[in-house]
């Protein structure tokens, strides 16, 4: 695969449907727009593709996806760009968009803050929820140690091997990463401002267990000061009820959480509720025709944060959005074991030679 980032000025990019975000749900549209038969670009402001997945839990097992026992984030993510592989849709990454406008016949201009511009007929924002950053230590010391001793989310576990890492939060996230850690790391430390915590009760319970068998230790605190060595962490100040403790440390992973924010979005003219976009059901598409929303994004009653949930509203919603490319055009839904043309093209992608440059990644 070829990657390439890069601002793009110039002729409009003509496309039926920008899809914004390259999560799985993202990734799944891709391919259910090519199914449907139309066109499609795909748009992140991330640097990589797999949205909140890749970002957050890249090696965390997910069990509900629909024929898949269990798979890694990573391997769903993998999976999904492989199924899109014979449309070959292009992802545009590092590319935030900021505005849109609806022309005199009905399509949109849309325009991202690095220059690249579109000509689409509609927009599917699979975004999760929306721009997302981690909530940062508030240390300015914390800064120059950021991606290689101070992390906010764990890319690679084999970066932390044979370490003393301190795991800071209460979360999920940090109840799992601190679990995971103490299986190969030399010292695992997990630190709290308090000894309740906002995760499930079995990750709870699977830590405390480990605490009690010595496999990792937890602290009440919360980090107070870094001190660096050679240019390198050396050692994390924990600030607690009875004083402050020093802990030597090689890596600080902080886990406090998301700060969303749907950044120029809100500024599109739809209707939001909650910092996620109103859809009908029927179709998923936002106060604004030929604007849809799909996955944790898309706010409906008894609406269910889950993958398979953006699967089902990426589908229905594409379907409406054909309206839009092919006003003049009615489709014919067939299934997908009767479409000699689907099963042609993902047979010929599957003979394509291997070194192929696949996804188009600008």
């Amino acid at each position: 695969m070829t990657f390439e980032n890069g601002t793009h000025t110039g002729t409009p990019i003509r496309t039926d449907v920008l899809i914004v975000g390259a999560g799985p749900v993202g990734l799944f549209a891709a391919f259910e727009a090519g199914v449907v038969g139309l066109s499609c670009q795909i748009v992140d402001t991330l640097g990589r593709i797999g949205g909140q997945c890749i970002e957050l839990y890249p090696d965390k097992p997910i069990y509900d996806i629909p024929a898949v026992p269990s798979c890694t984030a990573r391997e769903l993510v993998d999976r999904l760009m492989e199924q899109c592989r014979p449309f070959d849709p292009p992802i545009h990454l590092n590319q935030r968009v900021e505005t849109v406008d609806q022309r005199d016949d009905g399509r949109w201009t849309v325009t991202t803050g690095q220059g690249l511009v579109f000509d689409t007929a509609a927009i599917m924002l699979a975004a999760g929820n929306g721009a997302f950053v981690p909530q940062r230590l508030a240390l300015p010391e914390a800064t120059p140690l950021e991606n290689e001793f101070v992390h906010y989310s764990v890319r690679a576990l084999a970066d932390f091997a044979d370490k003393t890492v301190v795991v800071a939060g209460g979360g999920d996230s940090a109840l799992d990463w601190a679990l995971a850690l103490r299986k190969l790391a030399w010292r695992v430390v997990l630190v709290h401002r308090r000894n309740g915590f906002s995760a499930v009760a079995s990750s709870v319970d699977q830590m405390r267990r480990a605490v009690d068998a010595g496999e990792m230790e937890f602290m009440v605190g919360s980090i107070a000061g870094l001190q660096m060595l050679d240019d390198k962490l050396a050692s994390i100040e924990i600030r607690q009820i009875g004083g402050a403790a020093q802990i030597n440390a090689d890596h600080l992973v902080v886990l406090y959480g998301l700060v969303a924010d749907l950044g120029p979005i809100a500024k599109w003219g739809i209707e939001i509720a909650g910092g996620r976009v109103n859809v009908d059901t029927s179709n998923y598409e936002s106060s604004r025709p030929g604007i849809f929303a799909v996955g944790d994004i898309a706010n409906y009653p008894n609406k269910q944060k889950l993958i398979l949930s953006g699967f089902h509203e990426a589908s229905l919603a594409l379907r409406k959005a054909y309206t839009y490319a092919y006003p003049d055009k009615k489709r014919t839904h067939v299934h997908s074991s009767y479409d000699a043309g689907l099963a042609e093209r993902i047979t010929s992608s599957a003979a394509h030679d291997d070194n192929a440059a696949w996804p188009r990644i600008s």
